[in-house]
Protein backbone atom coordinates (compact mmCIF):
# COMPACT_ATOMS: atom_id res chain seq x y z
CA UNK A 1 0.00 0.00 0.00
CA UNK A 2 1.34 3.36 -1.04
CA UNK A 3 0.28 6.30 1.09
CA UNK A 4 0.65 9.76 -0.38
CA UNK A 5 0.28 12.84 1.75
CA UNK A 6 0.67 16.54 1.09
CA UNK A 7 1.39 18.13 4.40
CA UNK A 8 2.48 21.49 5.69
CA UNK A 9 4.78 21.97 8.63
CA UNK A 10 3.18 23.27 11.82
CA UNK A 11 4.92 23.80 15.11
CA UNK A 12 3.37 23.61 18.55
CA UNK A 13 4.72 24.05 22.02
CA UNK A 14 3.66 22.23 25.16
CA UNK A 15 3.65 23.63 28.67
CA UNK A 16 5.36 21.87 31.55
CA UNK A 17 2.00 21.26 33.24
CA UNK A 18 0.64 19.56 30.15
CA UNK A 19 3.73 17.38 30.00
CA UNK A 20 3.55 16.38 33.66
CA UNK A 21 -0.18 15.68 33.63
CA UNK A 22 0.08 13.33 30.66
CA UNK A 23 3.26 11.45 31.54
CA UNK A 24 1.49 8.15 32.18
CA UNK A 25 -0.33 8.31 28.86
CA UNK A 26 2.91 9.05 27.03
CA UNK A 27 4.42 5.79 28.19
CA UNK A 28 1.60 3.90 26.49
CA UNK A 29 1.83 6.08 23.39
CA UNK A 30 5.52 5.31 23.02
CA UNK A 31 4.92 1.62 23.52
CA UNK A 32 2.15 1.62 20.93
CA UNK A 33 4.14 3.51 18.31
CA UNK A 34 7.30 1.47 18.77
CA UNK A 35 5.50 -1.87 18.71
CA UNK A 36 3.51 -0.89 15.64
CA UNK A 37 6.71 0.27 13.92
CA UNK A 38 4.87 3.45 12.96
CA UNK A 39 8.04 5.39 13.63
CA UNK A 40 9.88 3.89 10.65
CA UNK A 41 7.06 3.12 8.24
CA UNK A 42 5.26 6.43 8.56
CA UNK A 43 8.19 8.78 9.07
CA UNK A 44 7.86 9.53 12.79
CA UNK A 45 11.11 9.64 14.72
CA UNK A 46 10.75 9.52 18.50
CA UNK A 47 13.32 11.65 20.33
CA UNK A 48 15.98 9.21 21.46
CA UNK A 49 19.18 9.61 23.43
CA UNK A 50 21.94 7.63 21.70
CA UNK A 51 25.04 6.71 23.70
CA UNK A 52 28.28 6.46 21.71
CA UNK A 53 31.88 6.03 22.79
CA UNK A 54 35.01 3.97 22.47
CA UNK A 55 35.14 0.47 23.90
CA UNK A 56 35.50 0.55 27.71
CA UNK A 57 34.78 4.28 27.83
CA UNK A 58 32.21 3.79 30.60
CA UNK A 59 28.97 3.82 28.58
CA UNK A 60 27.29 0.97 30.44
CA UNK A 61 28.23 2.54 33.77
CA UNK A 62 26.26 5.65 32.80
CA UNK A 63 23.17 3.60 31.98
CA UNK A 64 23.52 1.80 35.30
CA UNK A 65 23.59 5.11 37.14
CA UNK A 66 20.55 6.45 35.26
CA UNK A 67 18.48 3.31 35.84
CA UNK A 68 19.83 1.96 39.12
CA UNK A 69 20.11 -1.43 37.40
CA UNK A 70 23.33 -3.46 37.07
CA UNK A 71 24.25 -4.30 33.47
CA UNK A 72 26.77 -6.78 32.01
CA UNK A 73 30.40 -5.77 32.45
CA UNK A 74 33.69 -7.24 31.38
CA UNK A 75 36.60 -6.96 28.99
CA UNK A 76 35.98 -6.33 25.29
CA UNK A 77 32.66 -5.39 23.76
CA UNK A 78 29.90 -5.91 26.32
CA UNK A 79 27.22 -4.24 24.23
CA UNK A 80 27.12 -6.34 21.05
CA UNK A 81 23.67 -5.17 19.95
CA UNK A 82 21.83 -1.85 20.25
CA UNK A 83 20.46 -1.91 23.79
CA UNK A 84 17.33 0.22 23.94
CA UNK A 85 16.64 1.12 27.55
CA UNK A 86 13.18 2.53 28.19
CA UNK A 87 13.05 4.07 31.64
CA UNK A 88 9.52 4.59 32.93
CA UNK A 89 8.98 6.32 36.24
CA UNK A 90 6.32 4.57 38.27
CA UNK A 91 4.35 7.15 40.30
CA UNK A 92 4.23 4.89 43.36
CA UNK A 93 7.00 2.84 45.01
CA UNK A 94 6.92 -0.79 43.87
CA UNK A 95 7.95 -3.79 46.00
CA UNK A 96 10.36 -4.59 43.19
CA UNK A 97 11.11 -2.78 39.92
CA UNK A 98 9.37 -4.26 36.89
CA UNK A 99 11.95 -5.35 34.32
CA UNK A 100 11.39 -7.01 30.97
CA UNK A 101 13.34 -7.69 27.80
CA UNK A 102 11.89 -7.48 24.29
CA UNK A 103 13.71 -9.08 21.35
CA UNK A 104 13.02 -11.32 18.36
CA UNK A 105 9.29 -10.84 18.82
CA UNK A 106 9.14 -12.12 22.38
CA UNK A 107 9.05 -10.76 25.91
CA UNK A 108 11.13 -12.09 28.81
CA UNK A 109 10.39 -10.94 32.36
CA UNK A 110 13.30 -10.68 34.78
CA UNK A 111 14.37 -8.94 37.99
CA UNK A 112 17.29 -6.91 39.36
CA UNK A 113 19.17 -10.01 40.45
CA UNK A 114 18.98 -11.79 37.12
CA UNK A 115 18.74 -8.95 34.59
CA UNK A 116 22.46 -9.01 33.70
CA UNK A 117 22.38 -12.75 32.94
CA UNK A 118 19.12 -12.35 31.04
CA UNK A 119 20.68 -9.65 28.87
CA UNK A 120 23.69 -11.85 28.10
CA UNK A 121 21.43 -14.75 27.13
CA UNK A 122 19.36 -12.49 24.88
CA UNK A 123 22.48 -11.04 23.23
CA UNK A 124 23.78 -14.55 22.49
CA UNK A 125 20.46 -15.43 20.88
CA UNK A 126 20.57 -12.27 18.77
CA UNK A 127 24.27 -11.99 17.89
CA UNK A 128 25.58 -15.50 18.49
CA UNK A 129 27.90 -16.92 21.11
CA UNK A 130 31.10 -15.57 19.51
CA UNK A 131 32.18 -11.93 19.75
CA UNK A 132 30.42 -10.55 16.70
CA UNK A 133 27.79 -7.82 16.75
CA UNK A 134 24.28 -7.44 15.37
CA UNK A 135 22.10 -4.49 14.44
CA UNK A 136 19.02 -6.23 15.83
CA UNK A 137 17.99 -4.25 18.92
CA UNK A 138 17.37 -5.59 22.41
CA UNK A 139 14.92 -3.55 24.49
CA UNK A 140 15.12 -3.37 28.26
CA UNK A 141 12.06 -1.81 29.91
CA UNK A 142 12.60 -0.55 33.47
CA UNK A 143 9.51 0.50 35.43
CA UNK A 144 10.70 1.93 38.70
CA UNK A 145 9.84 4.72 41.09
CA UNK A 146 12.27 7.62 40.82
CA UNK A 147 13.85 6.94 37.40
CA UNK A 148 13.61 9.64 34.73
CA UNK A 149 11.24 9.03 31.80
CA UNK A 150 13.87 8.58 29.10
CA UNK A 151 14.56 6.37 26.11
CA UNK A 152 18.27 5.63 25.78
CA UNK A 153 20.10 3.51 23.20
CA UNK A 154 23.51 2.12 24.12
CA UNK A 155 25.50 1.12 21.04
CA UNK A 156 28.53 -1.17 20.70
CA UNK A 157 31.76 0.51 21.75
CA UNK A 158 34.07 1.61 18.96
CA UNK A 159 37.07 -0.63 18.36
CA UNK A 160 39.50 -0.67 15.44
CA UNK A 161 41.36 -3.92 16.05
CA UNK A 162 39.31 -7.14 15.84
CA UNK A 163 40.01 -9.80 18.43
CA UNK A 164 39.60 -13.55 18.02
CA UNK A 165 36.02 -14.34 17.13
CA UNK A 166 35.33 -10.94 15.56
CA UNK A 167 35.15 -10.23 11.81
CA UNK A 168 37.93 -8.24 10.19
CA UNK A 169 35.50 -5.42 9.41
CA UNK A 170 34.27 -5.05 12.99
CA UNK A 171 35.06 -1.32 12.95
CA UNK A 172 33.00 -0.73 9.82
CA UNK A 173 30.08 -2.73 11.23
CA UNK A 174 30.07 -0.69 14.44
CA UNK A 175 30.45 2.57 12.52
CA UNK A 176 27.45 1.74 10.31
CA UNK A 177 25.27 1.00 13.35
CA UNK A 178 26.32 4.20 15.11
CA UNK A 179 25.70 6.38 12.06
CA UNK A 180 22.27 4.82 11.54
CA UNK A 181 21.25 5.84 15.05
CA UNK A 182 22.87 9.27 15.35
CA UNK A 183 22.10 10.63 11.88
CA UNK A 184 18.37 11.44 12.45
CA UNK A 185 18.00 15.01 13.62
CA UNK A 186 15.75 13.83 16.45
CA UNK A 187 18.61 11.83 17.99
CA UNK A 188 20.34 13.35 20.99
CA UNK A 189 23.97 12.21 20.92
CA UNK A 190 25.43 11.36 24.31
CA UNK A 191 29.16 11.23 23.59
CA UNK A 192 31.07 9.38 26.30
CA UNK A 193 34.66 10.57 26.74
CA UNK A 194 37.04 9.14 29.35
CA UNK A 195 38.93 11.86 31.22
CA UNK A 196 42.12 9.92 30.49
CA UNK A 197 42.13 10.70 26.72
CA UNK A 198 42.55 13.70 24.44
CA UNK A 199 38.97 14.53 23.44
CA UNK A 200 39.99 15.84 20.01
CA UNK A 201 41.34 12.44 19.01
CA UNK A 202 38.31 10.37 20.05
CA UNK A 203 36.72 8.40 17.23
CA UNK A 204 33.25 8.94 18.72
CA UNK A 205 33.74 12.71 18.43
CA UNK A 206 34.70 12.37 14.78
CA UNK A 207 31.60 10.29 14.04
CA UNK A 208 29.21 12.61 15.83
CA UNK A 209 30.70 15.68 14.14
CA UNK A 210 30.09 14.08 10.76
CA UNK A 211 26.32 14.25 11.35
CA UNK A 212 26.11 17.10 13.88
CA UNK A 213 28.71 19.58 12.72
CA UNK A 214 27.63 22.39 15.06
CA UNK A 215 27.19 20.07 18.03
CA UNK A 216 23.68 21.41 18.60
CA UNK A 217 22.38 18.00 19.68
CA UNK A 218 25.54 16.59 21.23
CA UNK A 219 26.12 16.33 24.98
CA UNK A 220 29.47 15.05 26.24
CA UNK A 221 29.81 12.98 29.40
CA UNK A 222 33.32 12.80 30.82
CA UNK A 223 33.74 9.53 32.70
CA UNK A 224 36.45 8.40 35.12
CA UNK A 225 37.08 11.94 36.33
CA UNK A 226 38.82 10.58 39.43
CA UNK A 227 41.34 8.69 37.27
CA UNK A 228 42.70 11.74 35.48
CA UNK A 229 41.83 14.99 37.28
CA UNK A 230 44.85 16.91 35.97
CA UNK A 231 43.82 19.33 33.23
CA UNK A 232 40.17 18.24 33.23
CA UNK A 233 38.93 21.75 34.03
CA UNK A 234 40.76 23.08 30.98
CA UNK A 235 39.37 20.29 28.78
CA UNK A 236 35.72 20.97 29.59
CA UNK A 237 36.04 24.75 29.36
CA UNK A 238 38.09 24.87 26.15
CA UNK A 239 36.38 25.32 22.79
CA UNK A 240 38.40 22.70 20.93
CA UNK A 241 35.39 20.70 19.70
CA UNK A 242 31.76 21.58 19.04
CA UNK A 243 29.72 20.37 22.01
CA UNK A 244 26.87 22.87 22.11
CA UNK A 245 24.93 21.02 24.83
CA UNK A 246 27.99 21.13 27.07
CA UNK A 247 29.85 18.68 29.28
CA UNK A 248 29.00 16.74 32.41
CA UNK A 249 31.80 15.16 34.44
CA UNK A 250 31.05 12.06 36.49
CA UNK A 251 32.71 9.45 38.66
CA UNK A 252 31.98 5.85 37.66
CA UNK A 253 30.64 3.39 40.19
CA UNK A 254 33.48 1.18 41.44
CA UNK A 255 33.31 -2.51 42.33
CA UNK A 256 30.48 -3.51 44.65
CA UNK A 257 29.48 0.02 45.59
CA UNK A 258 25.74 0.51 45.84
CA UNK A 259 24.31 3.24 43.65
CA UNK A 260 23.70 5.37 46.74
CA UNK A 261 27.29 4.90 47.92
CA UNK A 262 28.60 5.75 44.46
CA UNK A 263 26.64 9.01 44.35
CA UNK A 264 27.91 10.02 47.80
CA UNK A 265 31.50 9.30 46.77
CA UNK A 266 30.96 11.28 43.58
CA UNK A 267 29.63 14.25 45.54
CA UNK A 268 32.59 14.14 47.94
CA UNK A 269 35.03 13.92 45.03
CA UNK A 270 33.82 17.06 43.27
CA UNK A 271 33.48 18.98 46.52
CA UNK A 272 36.82 18.16 48.15
CA UNK A 273 39.35 17.22 45.46
CA UNK A 274 41.97 19.93 45.02
CA UNK A 275 41.50 20.05 41.24
CA UNK A 276 38.03 18.67 40.55
CA UNK A 277 36.40 20.97 43.12
CA UNK A 278 37.27 23.89 40.83
CA UNK A 279 34.92 22.61 38.12
CA UNK A 280 31.57 24.41 38.17
CA UNK A 281 28.97 22.38 40.07
CA UNK A 282 26.49 22.89 37.24
CA UNK A 283 28.44 20.41 35.08
CA UNK A 284 29.33 17.63 37.51
CA UNK A 285 27.51 14.59 38.83
CA UNK A 286 24.88 12.06 37.77
CA UNK A 287 21.98 14.19 39.11
CA UNK A 288 23.08 17.04 36.82
CA UNK A 289 23.33 14.62 33.89
CA UNK A 290 19.79 13.36 34.50
CA UNK A 291 18.47 16.91 34.66
CA UNK A 292 20.20 17.85 31.40
CA UNK A 293 18.93 14.76 29.58
CA UNK A 294 15.35 15.34 30.70
CA UNK A 295 15.53 18.99 29.67
CA UNK A 296 17.08 18.25 26.28
CA UNK A 297 14.58 15.51 25.49
CA UNK A 298 11.69 17.78 26.56
CA UNK A 299 12.98 20.49 24.25
CA UNK A 300 13.10 18.03 21.36
CA UNK A 301 9.54 16.99 22.18
CA UNK A 302 8.27 20.58 22.18
CA UNK A 303 8.67 21.16 18.43
CA UNK A 304 6.00 19.32 16.49
CA UNK A 305 4.84 18.74 12.95
CA UNK A 306 1.15 18.18 13.58
CA UNK A 307 0.15 16.91 10.15
CA UNK A 308 2.90 14.29 9.96
CA UNK A 309 1.83 12.87 13.32
CA UNK A 310 -1.89 13.03 12.47
CA UNK A 311 -1.28 11.14 9.25
CA UNK A 312 0.81 8.40 10.83
CA UNK A 313 -1.38 7.80 13.86
CA UNK A 314 -4.55 7.79 11.75
CA UNK A 315 -3.07 5.07 9.52
CA UNK A 316 -2.29 2.91 12.53
CA UNK A 317 -5.40 3.72 14.54
CA UNK A 318 -6.97 0.26 14.43
CA UNK A 319 -3.76 -1.39 15.56
CA UNK A 320 -3.49 1.11 18.41
CA UNK A 321 -7.04 0.23 19.45
CA UNK A 322 -6.11 -3.44 19.52
CA UNK A 323 -3.04 -2.68 21.62
CA UNK A 324 -5.14 -0.67 24.07
CA UNK A 325 -7.44 -3.64 24.53
CA UNK A 326 -4.52 -6.05 24.85
CA UNK A 327 -2.76 -3.89 27.46
CA UNK A 328 -6.01 -3.06 29.29
CA UNK A 329 -5.31 0.67 28.89
CA UNK A 330 -8.15 3.17 28.35
CA UNK A 331 -8.27 4.00 24.66
CA UNK A 332 -8.59 7.68 25.52
CA UNK A 333 -5.07 7.46 26.96
CA UNK A 334 -3.64 6.17 23.70
CA UNK A 335 -5.33 7.55 20.62
CA UNK A 336 -7.22 10.58 19.36
CA UNK A 337 -10.53 10.31 17.56
CA UNK A 338 -10.10 9.57 13.88
CA UNK A 339 -9.71 12.60 11.64
CA UNK A 340 -9.16 15.00 14.54
CA UNK A 341 -6.09 16.95 15.49
CA UNK A 342 -3.64 15.06 17.66
CA UNK A 343 -4.28 15.84 21.35
CA UNK A 344 -1.66 17.69 23.35
CA UNK A 345 -0.57 14.66 25.35
CA UNK A 346 0.47 12.95 22.12
CA UNK A 347 2.07 16.05 20.64
CA UNK A 348 4.22 16.32 23.73
CA UNK A 349 5.71 12.92 23.14
CA UNK A 350 6.07 12.44 19.40
CA UNK A 351 8.58 14.35 17.29
CA UNK A 352 8.13 13.47 13.63
CA UNK A 353 10.76 13.26 10.94
CA UNK A 354 10.09 15.78 8.21
CA UNK A 355 9.93 13.45 5.27
CA UNK A 356 8.53 14.34 1.86
CA UNK A 357 6.87 12.31 -0.84
CA UNK A 358 5.02 9.04 -0.65
CA UNK A 359 5.36 6.34 1.97
CA UNK A 360 5.03 2.62 1.68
Amino acid sequence: MVLTSKRTTKKATVTKNQRDESSLSLVHVEKALRRLNITKEEGIQLPTIVVVGDQSSGKSSILESLSGISLPRGQGICTRVPLVMRLQNHPLPLPHPELLLEFNGKTVFTDETHVSDAINIAIEEIAGSAKGISNTPLTLVVKKNGVPDLTIVDLPGITRVPVKGQPDNIYDQIKDIILEYITPEESIILNVLPATVDFTTCESIRMSQNVDKTGSRTLAVVTKADKSPEGLLEKVTADDINISLGYVCIRNRIGDESFEEARLEEQKLFESHSLLSKIDKSIVGIPVLIQKLVEVQAKMNSVMNEDDVDFAVDEGIEEVDELAEEEDVPIANIRPKRNTKLPNHLKDFVTPSLKKGSKK
